[in-house]
């Protein structure tokens, strides 16, 4: 599959979440905690910082966020409309 036929998504995670996914050999996202019931990954890798910096450090003691980068197919994504949240950051495919 060549880098056209993908998109680069962005899942901004706590500790708890990134040892979920290195335990599946990062295949595969774990099911949804409690305190964040909706999977959703962003476009941008600068909002992707944001949110970990900004409210998953927060929940984790010590202070920890992440990032987490994935390609999904975009013909599989195309069938999901792109919902903007808080400040419009504009995306720069890859």
């Amino acid at each position: 599959m060549i880098a056209d036929e993908t998109i680069v998504l962005y899942r901004p995670v706590g500790r708890q979440e990134l040892d979920l996914i290195r335990e599946s050999g990062f295949m595969k996202f774990p099911p949804r905690l409690p305190e964040q019931p909706i999977f959703y990954p962003v476009l941008n890798e600068e909002y992707a910082v944001k949110i970990a910096r900004d409210w998953n450090a927060k929940f984790n003691n010590p202070p920890e966020g992440y990032v987490t980068q994935f390609r999904v197919r975009s013909d599989f994504i195309s069938k999901y409309d792109v919902q903007t949240v808080g400040a419009a950051i504009l995306y720069q495919r890859r």
